[in-house]
C-alpha cells in the first residue's frame, strides 16, 4: 500500500503570494495607508500608542469631516483610537443636529430642597 503526500500547488502558493501583495499595495495606496506612513502610532486625543498587535484600533479621522478631502499631505487626517473617533463622531452629531436630543434625554431640575427647615428643626428640639 502506498501513501500519497501531498504536493503544495506551486501555482497556488504563487497566487496567494501575489494577492497578498497587491492587496498591501492598494492598502498603501489608500489614505489610511498614506496615513499610517506620515503619521506616528499614536492617538491624536488620548497619546495611546499602538503597535502592529494593535494597529487595527487606530482610525483615520477626517478634521472636516468629508471622506472625499484626501489632500496627499495628510493635512484633513488625524490619527484617533477607536474611542477617541467615536467621541469625536458624537460631539460632532450633537452640534450638527443641535442639543435637542441631550436636552430631551436629560432629567428635569429639581427646584425642592429637603434640608430647607433643617436647622429650624433642629433648633426646637434642643
Amino acid at each position: 500500500m502506498t501513501i500519497k503526500k501531498n504536493q503544495p500547488d506551486k501555482n497556488k502558493s504563487d497566487k496567494i503570494v501575489t494577492d497578498a501583495r497587491r492587496n498591501q499595495e492598494l492598502r498603501e495606496q489608500s489614505y489610511r495607508g498614506q496615513a499610517l506612513k506620515l503619521y506616528p502610532w499614536v492617538c491624536g486625543r488620548c497619546t495611546r500608542e499602538f503597535d502592529h498587535k494593535n494597529l487595527s484600533e487606530l482610525t483615520v479621522h477626517h478634521k472636516n469631516h468629508n471622506h472625499d478631502d484626501n489632500p496627499s499631505d495628510g493635512s484633513n487626517w488625524e490619527l484617533l483610537c477607536i474611542y477617541c473617533h467615536d467621541n469625536e463622531h458624537s460631539r460632532y452629531e450633537e452640534t450638527r443636529f443641535g442639543s435637542s436630543t441631550a436636552s430631551k434625554s436629560a432629567a428635569p431640575v429639581s427646584t425642592h430642597n429637603p434640608f430647607a427647615d433643617l436647622k429650624s428643626l433642629l433648633g426646637s428640639k434642643s
